[in-house]
């Protein structure tokens, strides 16, 4: 929080400190490295890169924007594009380089509409962190949760059970916070103004046919990706370890002859300093549960018997308000989750409220991390563009003074009304 020094360097000397006291087993730290998460997340990045370089998802994108005839409509087929978007390209680092061009193309089109723009360059960001919850791969923040969860309760959300807690909420989330944008910095003739976007003008912008036929390596994403999705959806009944799945899906991305990528090129994609930072937050997480240090903490925030005492709607509402504002002081989504989710975890234990509701909900809520340019990488990404004039950080700030209340109260109306339904009570 109060140094310049790399999150990578820092969780890394940390675990050895760890290690060195003897609170977590050598094996344990460079065990995580192994794990079938992390694992999951580089072939989901292969694949990813496949994807990217046929031009399928800029085609996708372009398809969806291009048929707006109003700016109310372009936001919101904008949003449905980027919440699709979730699905293909893991990391919303990733999802927002991809999206960049797209805007500039937009931004262009739209000529001297300052305006629009600026609710355009405002919803681009902040619909890729909201609607990141849709799927497990959309942040290494989920896959810290499921792994801290697992470890420390033995319950573990799957693939299919995370997409359908998480895609309710990102779509809901994600189209509510693109009509506040719009509200907050548009007027109503700008809402009301025609808008004509081509696909071919957003082919030229981003240097990629959108047009006419899917190309051969397009139509061999497409089908590769929406094999991998049916696979992930239907584990229970085929057993395939979604890792596998995915590990299958990045060679065929990566062979010769059917694959859009090389594999060496691919692997330049991963982003190494991040996995190596959720190992070893996952074997600190580890080690906060074992050692006892979280149910210690928790004690202190709550007088032994004072947790149960609180209604559960009262002990979520705690945890989301925290987990919402905890991006003020700890920038990296991956952070927020190693340091919140095992105290979350001891204290729902002690609240009588399920530690998987419980820890979904704070993840959840995580998610909201758009208050300043430094809060979240697409947040910077978008804030400071060459040729097109965004957002300053008051923009921000006004917007996120609506949004963070909204997406947090959102979480918690899920956590008691919606997700019981889906399979997670909060009891």
């Amino acid at each position: 929080m109060f140094t310049s020094v790399d999150d990578t360097f820092v969780a890394l000397g940390a675990g050895l400190v760890l290690v060195v006291t003897g609170v977590l087993e050598v094996e344990v730290l460079f065990g995580s490295l192994g794990d079938p998460t992390i694992w999951l997340l580089i072939f989901a990045f292969v694949i990813a890169a496949g994807v990217s370089s046929s031009g399928l998802a800029t085609r996708a994108g372009a398809f969806l924007v291009a048929g707006a005839r109003s700016v109310r409509q372009l936001a919101h087929l904008t949003t449905a594009a980027l919440v699709v978007s979730a699905f293909a390209i893991p990391a919303t680092s990733g999802r927002a380089a991809l999206a960049l061009p797209i805007f500039l193309a937009l931004a262009r089109a739209l000529g001297e509409r300052r305006r629009v723009v600026l609710a355009l360059a405002l919803i681009f960001p902040t619909v890729i962190l909201l609607s990141a919850v849709a799927t497990l791969i959309g942040a290494g923040a989920h896959l810290i949760s499921i792994e801290m969860l697992a470890h420390t309760t033995g319950q573990r959300i799957d693939f299919v059970q995370w997409l359908l807690l998480g895609v309710p909420l990102a779509i809901v989330s994600s189209h509510l916070a693109a009509e506040l944008v719009l509200l907050l910095t548009t007027r109503r003739a700008d809402r009301k103004g025609p808008v004509r976007i081509t696909a071919e003008s957003i082919g030229e912008a981003t240097k990629t046919p959108v047009t006419g036929r899917l190309s051969e390596a397009q139509t061999r994403s497409a089908t590769l990706l929406a094999v991998i999705v049916v696979l992930w959806c239907s584990e229970p009944l085929h057993g395939v370890p979604p890792a596998v799945v995915a590990c299958v899906g990045a060679l065929v991305t990566a062979s010769p002859g059917l694959g859009t990528v090389r594999l060496r090129d691919s692997f330049a994609t991963v982003p190494w300093p991040m996995l190596l930072f959720m190992a070893a937050t996952m074997a600190m997480g580890a080690a906060l549960t074992t050692s006892g240090a979280a149910a210690w903490i928790t004690d202190g925030l709550f007088e032994p018997g004072r947790g149960a005492a609180l209604p559960a709607w009262m002990f979520l509402g705690v945890v989301i308000a925290l987990s919402t504002a905890a991006h003020l002081v700890l920038q990296s989504r991956s952070a927020r989750s190693s340091v919140l989710v095992p105290l979350v975890i001891a204290a729902a234990s002690g609240a009588g409220v399920s530690p998987a509701a419980a820890a979904f909900a704070s993840t959840a809520a995580a998610g909201f991390c758009q208050t300043l340019p430094s809060s979240a990488k697409p947040v910077a990404l978008f804030h400071q563009v060459d040729g097109v004039t965004t957002y300053t950080p008051r923009d921000l700030l006004g917007v996120a003074a609506l949004l963070a209340p909204l997406t947090a109260g959102l979480v918690l109306l899920f956590a008691l009304m919606v997700w019981p339904h889906l399979g997670l009570p909060i009891h």
